[in-house]
């Protein structure tokens, strides 16, 4: 049986932080993975789960740039790049070599908007394959790890930006179709819902739970390079001088209360034999009722909730597929 995809008033909201949600919760003997954990989202959810007691692993494209950026911050570093499968192989096998037993995957790493077309060595849309591809490939390779601990969870860091695009899956690499920025993007983010949600079904009778969520738009993350600064301010990201607006109820978050719906997904006992719902505010996201058919980025702002597409079964086992032909599993 399904998780209801609605609300179950977990008591928290929009401004709350991911040290609230961790409060009284302690990870003593877990581990957690936590991709882009060296930036963002992924470094405050990183430092979150270590202080609450977990040992953390950051894989890290960039090895200095992560060793920097994680001073101070007793995690562990190893080298893995999502956009290339040896990588992701060679990171998998060397955790399973040493540690048998995986609690907390968190795919937090992403690209967003990347204005001209671009693809991987193997043709394949970059966003797509970061987003999604590369953390179906390392979620598979470590699946034993996530079974051995006999309740897991993975949290796909997903966004609002889903609304964006379906998985077009006659051509989710653009060879027939004209590509934008935001098309790639939102096909991409619907991706990692669409994911939790055939993950779950597949493994929860192997104790392991799925989950996707919406963090917040974030200014300072850096992920939002991409997007020209008269766009962030037109959608009222950044005001006139070009500083980041905080206004949670339209999801403008600092990084600690964006991360705080992907810490409860990996931790909270509130969520206990539940999974494959999408959650945004810290709690499991309602359906809209009524996808609009043209949106910006100002419209997005001021939505909740997840469209149907995103968490269709059949679309979901459709791109289980997908991922598959694509991997050569």
């Amino acid at each position: 049986m399904m998780t209801p995809q609605k609300p179950l008033g977990s008591g928290f909201g929009a401004a709350t932080t991911a040290d609230e949600v961790i409060a009284g919760i302690d990870l003593s003997g877990k581990t957690a993975i936590v991709t882009g954990g060296y930036s963002g989202l992924g470094r405050e959810t990183a430092r979150v789960l270590r202080a609450a007691g977990a040992r953390v692993i950051v894989p890290a494209r960039d090895m200095h740039r992560a060793r920097e950026a994680l001073v101070g911050i007793d995690v562990e570093i190893a080298p893995m790049d999502l956009l290339d499968p040896a990588s992701i192989d060679a990171f998998a096998a060397s955790f399973l070599e040493s540690t048998p037993v995986l609690h907390m995957l968190i795919n937090s790493a992403a690209i967003m908007a990347v204005p001209e077309l671009t693809r991987d060595p193997r043709g394949y849309e970059y966003q797509f394959a970061t987003n999604h591809l590369g953390h179906f490939q390392l979620t598979m390779r470590l699946l034993s790890a996530l079974r051995n601990a006999g309740g897991a969870r993975v949290v796909s860091v997903s966004s609002i930006g889903h609304r964006y695009s379906p998985v077009v899956f006659d051509d989710p690499n653009f060879e027939r179709r004209q590509y934008t920025p935001w098309a790639g993007y939102g096909q991409s983010k619907t991706a990692n819902i669409l994911f939790a949600v055939a993950l779950d079904q597949r493994e929860k009778a192997h104790g392991i739970r799925a989950f996707s969520l919406h963090p917040g738009a974030i200014a300072d993350t850096g992920l939002g390079k991409h997007i020209p600064r008269e766009q962030l301010i037109a959608a009222g990201v950044l005001d006139e001088q070009g500083k980041p607006v905080r206004d949670p109820a339209r999801h403008l978050k600092t990084i600690g209360q964006g991360a705080a719906t992907q810490v409860w997904c990996a931790t909270s006992p509130q969520l206990n034999g539940l999974g494959g719902v999408y959650c945004e505010n810290v709690d499991v996201a309602a359906v809209m009722a009524q996808q609009p058919e043209k949106m910006d980025m100002a419209d997005a702002m001021r939505l909740t909730g997840v469209v149907p597409y995103a968490i269709d079964p059949a679309f979901a086992d459709e791109l289980w597929g997908l991922s598959e032909r694509l991997l050569n599993f």
